[in-house]
């Protein structure tokens, strides 16, 4: 017997395969993965996190939205808010709108439900829409309905016109459009789709818009007209869910108890002692707010009276600064800490286009606090800034004798009563002083100022979760090419990008036959 004979007769016979216990492991492996994947869809439905990677969070909501959501005016609604959005999937907006629809679903925490109906593909649902709330889909948009009783949609007036319930407002997708025209056609230029939805939320929530006086007889800002201070003044208000109404101070007996507010805007001609009278009451009253806009050293004696015994003074001076040679008269300055409707844009500067004057604020004066008047200051002018009382004289330079140094405020507030008991809180009077109107003019606009000046007046009208970075607009760009580019694109991707795939293919099936 050789050596191999003998291996092999002491060698184990082989045992037989278990097919058995194969396959049930193989069936608990695939059992086990289906429950894993399950289980990974299940939490990835109800716990996921969205990430905007676009370079300016173009698919972000602001902070002010963000804010608004998460208040008592979203959150402690007896019902949802019901979102349908009726729009085709060929919209140009419809990618867009869709997203930031879903996101104020999500960050509502369930308080806002979205519907999202194409009224092509699914008519019978389009057809639900038309009956219950009497419009026409033939163009799309966003139906809010904030309802929290169940009278009817549409309701018809003592005239026969039918109307929406208050609390039912329509998002419009051509408002959500910028457009201008070049070359004969009507282009989009930029999209402001938060800007319109907030603000329809808004509407929708307080079923009729909050109104603030303008003293037209004493205020001069210009006409409403497309590039007027007025015009960007009302725009602002009105994404606030806020109008303005005109009223004549001349002869009136009090401010109206409707108004939440009263705006001075650019004051040219001065307030007699009865006018003066019936301010002085309507600040006194639980709830007032004032908006002051001033024009630079045009301040009339008996309102800056008014405004001195509040511990704000609007000084009959111009900010300027000098660099080098040159003379800056654009003020510089920058948001101070402290107050909570501004706390977004604590910290950063900005700049006020046009002319500004410089406001005396009197924080903490003892004889203010005993009559419970806070003023304190909202925007600091930046180092180098003074009060030149002698502009448009020429040489102008700082002198310690005639002019005015830091610090130097250009907007300041008023609060009256006990602002920091959460029991009288809200029965303090507000006010906002603004040493400049230019900066409502459209070629002055800033993000950051209107953002300020929303907020003050939300702040104003006891509406502090709206206060904040309001939403941007959004900007279309085009990329100029000539045609022989356009050309050339077009080559590389339908003939040199397919036959670089068809050559990569070709040489693997080869390798793989060889």
């Amino acid at each position: 017997m050789t050596m191999s004979d003998a291996s092999n007769a002491t060698r184990k016979p082989a045992r037989a395969l278990n097919r058995w216990r194969i396959g049930s492991l193989s069936a608990l492996h695939t059992m086990l993965l289906a429950f894993v994947v399950l289980c990974a869809n299940y939490l990835a439905f109800h716990h996921y996190q969205r990430f905007d990677l676009s370079r300016d969070a173009d698919y972000s909501l602001s902070p002010a939205t963000k804010r608004y959501l998460a208040g008592d005016a979203v959150q402690k609604r007896p019902r949802a808010v019901k979102w349908i959005m009726a729009y085709r999937r060929s919209s140009p907006f419809y990618e867009r709108v869709r997203a930031l629809a879903e996101e104020y679903a999500k960050l509502s925490k369930g308080r806002v439900e979205l519907e999202v109906v194409d009224p092509i593909r699914s008519p019978d649902r389009a057809n639900e829409m038309v009956a219950a709330y009497g419009i026409t889909l033939v163009r799309d948009l966003i139906l809010i309905d904030a309802r929290t009783d169940d009278k009817a949609a549409v309701v018809e007036n003592a005239d026969n016109t039918r109307s929406f319930h208050p609390n039912v407002k329509v998002a419009v997708a051509d408002d959500m459009g910028v457009f201008t025209t070049s070359e004969g056609k009507r282009k989009i230029s930029a999209f402001r789709g938060e800007d319109v939805l907030t603000a329809r939320l808004v509407e929708a929530i307080e079923g009729k818009p909050r109104s603030m006086a303008l003293l037209v007889d004493k205020s001069q800002i210009g006409e409403d007209n497309a590039a007027s201070p007025r015009r960007s003044l009302n725009n602002t208000l009105r994404f606030q869910n806020i109008e303005i109404e005109e009223l004549q101070m001349s002869g009136l007996e009090k401010i109206p108890g409707h108004c939440e507010g009263v705006i001075l805007a650019a004051p040219k001609y001065d307030l007699g002692s009865q006018e003066i009278a019936v301010l002085e009451n309507y600040w006194n009253r639980p709830r007032a707010a004032i908006l002051t806009l001033i024009k630079d050293g045009e301040t009339p004696p008996n309102i800056r009276a008014f405004l001195r015994g509040k511990g704000v003074t609007p000084r009959k001076d111009r900010v300027i600064s000098r660099q080098k040679s040159n003379l800056v008269t654009n003020a510089r300055g920058t948001f101070t800490k402290g107050l909570p409707f501004i706390a977004d844009l604590a910290g950063q500067t900005t700049e006020f286009g046009g002319a500004s004057s410089s406001l005396e604020v009197r924080e903490g004066a003892s004889d203010l606090l005993n009559k419970r008047i806070l003023p304190m200051g909202l925007i600091e002018a930046a180092p180098g800034f003074w009060g030149e009382t002698r502009f448009g004289g020429g040489n102008e330079n700082y002198d310690e004798r005639e002019d005015h140094a830091a610090p130097l405020h250009l907007a300041a507030c008023v609060i009256r009563g006990a602002e920091s008991d959460d029991r009288f809180a809200a029965d303090s009077s507000r006010m906002i002083v603004i040493s400049n109107t230019d900066f409502l003019s459209p070629q002055n606009h800033r993000a950051e100022n209107l953002d300020f000046l929303a907020s003050s007046v939300n702040w104003m009208v006891g509406r502090e979760s709206l206060a904040g970075i309001g939403p941007r607009a959004l900007g279309t760009y085009k990329l100029p090419l000539l045609q022989a580019q356009v050309s050339f694109i077009n080559r590389i991707n339908l003939f040199f990008i397919p036959a670089a795939f068809l050559l990569i293919g070709t040489y693997v099936w080869s390798a793989r036959r060889a």
